[in-house]
């Protein structure tokens, strides 16, 4: 339990995100401007703030698409990916279960390449830009999938261009509970795409889920760690010398706040609530903290 001790005694100290405690002042609640209904600070429907904060939260630009797929009964009061669409509403989008896009068309995820053999001939090989956040079978890092693109493109040509120059272009999340993410990844729109996993970080998240470890993260906080590590892997495999530098920094001292802080804010809400709910719980006595690392 050391290492979550440690975590635990400066959760956000690596990063840099934006003053909340202004949420702090504000009493009683107000009515979500688009569906009229009683909300405190945010509709977690609609995805937008209360009147009184507009124009007073962070707003980011991420370098992909975020889709996030709801189970049905996941109760929108008490998800996170409402963070994480309030604070990037131009890249983040979030679905319930059934209702989900169909990912299959590869002339708009796919690129594709022409690499010739050592025979000498030709082989096409398709790269996915999108990517499904799970721990399937063949799962494989972050940093693996930017590395194995980067290695394919080396001596090919590109048959068909990219739809965006970045290795993905989209990433998925499932947001319920481990026993129902299960159906959802089954379904034929989802199960052929490329799985990829996240590095173990030891989630903040105050509601305790029955079974799962500390390892497993709340939605923003998975969003959070994809785009962290995305950026690293995308310098890692950059042929700006500084970039890998940066990188390989980064990687070797997180601690020393070397990685880039463009996405922290995504955690704005998340941390304001975590403080609210650790004014009125001890954190060694909530449930969820007390999970094993494995």
């Amino acid at each position: 339990m050391e290492v979550s001790t440690e975590v635990d005694a400066n959760p956000f100290g690596k990063y840099i995100i934006s003053d909340w405690h202004f949420l702090e002042s504000m009493d009683g609640r107000s009515t979500c401007p688009k569906c009229g209904k009683s909300r405190k600070y945010f509709c977690y429907t609609c995805y937008v703030p209360i009147k009184d904060l507009e124009g007073k939260l962070p707003v980011l630009n991420l370098p992909i698409k975020v889709d996030i797929i709801k189970h049905a009964k996941e109760i929108d009061g008490k998800s996170t990916s409402a963070h994480a669409a309030l604070l990037a509403p131009n890249d983040v989008s979030i679905y319930i279960f059934p209702c989900i896009p169909d990912y299959d068309d590869k002339s708009e995820n796919v690129s594709e390449f022409n690499v010739r053999e050592g025979n000498g001939k030709m082989l096409t090989i398709f790269f996915s830009q999108i990517v499904l956040v799970f721990p399937g079978k063949d799962a494989i890092s972050i940093e693996e999938f930017v590395s194995r693109q980067s290695a394919a493109k080396v001596g090919a040509s590109k048959k068909r261009p990219y739809s965006s120059d970045k290795p993905i272009d989209r990433a998925i999340f499932i947001d319920s509970t481990w026993n129902q993410c299960k159906g959802i990844f089954k379904d034929s729109r989802l199960r052929d795409l490329p799985c990829v996993v996240l590095k173990q970080r030891i989630t903040q998240f105050w509601r305790h889920q029955e079974g799962s470890p500390r390892w497993y993260l709340a939605t923003v906080e998975a969003v959070h760690q994809l785009l962290v590590e995305l950026d690293l892997a995308i310098k890692s495999h950059s042929a700006d010398p500084e970039s890998k530098k940066t990188r390989i920094e980064g990687e070797a001292n997180q601690k020393d706040d070397i990685l880039s802080h463009e996405f922290d804010d995504l955690l704005f809400f998340f941390k304001f609530m975590y403080e609210k709910i650790h004014t009125l719980y001890d954190h060694n006595q909530l449930k969820s903290y007390k999970r094993p690392l494995k």
